[in-house]
């Protein structure tokens, strides 16, 4: 099992830029996919960005494709989430998750920070 702590949000103006930070506790972080989501107001939870357990392969959500870098170090057992040039439509609470298995099933979940952009 792995505890996930995320860090980071908080309120930005539109075309600024905030890394979220993803903590992870627990045993074999590397043996993990990594995952970040988020949840706007109103609106279902949408996948973001995801990472394999190595780091070497990365996809990314077409809205924030070319903005939002996702990266890991295994050695310190924590997932990155690099938003740059952010927009109102970025506003939500963002989630970072682990994935024990390779079919992006989700297992554990952290408790999210808020991202806001202000326009």
């Amino acid at each position: 099992q792995v505890q996930l702590v995320e860090s980071g949000g908080g309120l930005v103006q539109a075309g600024g830029s905030l890394r979220l930070s993803c903590a992870a506790s627990g045993r074999s972080f590397s043996s993990y996919a990594m995952g970040w989501f988020r949840q706007a107001p109103g609106k279902e939870r949408e996948f973001v960005a995801r990472i394999s357990r190595s780091g070497s392969i990365t996809r990314y959500a077409d809205s924030v494709k070319g903005r939002f870098t996702i990266a890991r170090d295994n050695a310190k057992n924590t997932v990155y989430l690099q938003m740059n040039s952010l927009n109102a439509e970025d506003t939500a609470v963002y989630y970072c998750a682990a994935d024990p298995t390779i079919y992006s099933q989700y297992a554990y979940w952290g408790q999210g920070t808020q991202v806001t952009v202000s326009s």
